[in-house]
């Protein structure tokens, strides 16, 4: 089972890749000239989805302008099924989104693999409404087998610029047993932190070949890093805070 498991997961990523690879290009482009242009880049998600912008974030060999909007309310630790019940409530994403500083020409992602959900697709709807580029990581057939429970019948990928499809099955398990009668092993975070890491890899190399140098921080455990990172915080932290608590 470890072994089919994972041989899932490859095949997994060789069909994103082979399926999505443009759109990806086409985001990456997006995040590149948003950094050129000194614009930042947001990361939203709800449950398990938040750890996208955990991996993104203050990331050794990752881009030093990217902003997690992080909702204690929506995560995990302050109650899973709270949490849960959360994400579904229409017209919440208002009461942290006025906050949360969006602007023209900023890149926000936002993740949920069913997309079905209202607090995501707001997020979306008002970072577009902020003049923000949308970039959503679902997957529309999971959402096209459920309803919408957005007040107005809503989903992610609808409500995005540009989607990228993790091409994940309705109910984000991939394994089955002959002595179970529900499916097991999830993989919608493991195609979520290749798409959004493949996504900042081409945007740094789109930048080179702009002939600008992207903001890349250094891990804090090599010598002479220190430096180097001080002073991408120093010039980030006015738009993200979280840089220095």
């Amino acid at each position: 089972m470890l072994a089919k498991y994972l041989n899932e997961v490859k095949e997994l990523l060789t069909l994103v890749e082979k399926e999505e690879g443009q759109k990806m290009k086409n985001a990456a482009r997006a995040l590149a000239e948003c950094i050129q242009n000194n614009g930042i880049i947001h990361v939203f998600g709800c449950g398990h989805s938040h750890m996208l912008g955990e991996e993104l974030f203050y990331r050794a060999g990752g881009l030093a302008p990217i902003k997690p909007i992080f909702v204690e309310d929506l995560m995990l630790h302050k109650g899973a099924v709270r949490s849960s019940l959360m994400e579904k409530q229409n017209d919440l994403a208002g009461s942290f989104m006025e906050n949360a500083d969006i602007r023209p020409g900023d890149v926000v992602i936002v993740a949920s693999t069913s997309g079905r959900n209202p607090v995501p697709v707001d997020v979306a709807e008002i970072s577009k409404e902020s003049g923000a580029f949308v970039i959503g990581i679902t997957s529309p057939r999971y959402a096209n087998t459920q309803s919408s429970r957005h007040k107005d019948g809503k989903y992610l990928y609808s409500s995005v610029d540009l989607t990228i499809d993790n091409h994940i099955e309705p109910g984000d398990a991939m394994m089955e047993h002959s002595a179970l009668g529900i499916r097991f092993g999830s993989a919608s975070s493991i195609i979520g932190f290749a798409i959004v890491n493949s996504l900042m890899a081409e945007a740094v190399e789109v930048m080179i070949k702009n002939g600008y140098e992207p903001p890349i921080f250094k891990s804090g455990n090599v010598d002479g890093a220190e430096q180097h990172n001080r002073e991408l915080v120093k010039k980030y932290k006015s738009r993200i805070p979280l840089l220095e608590g």
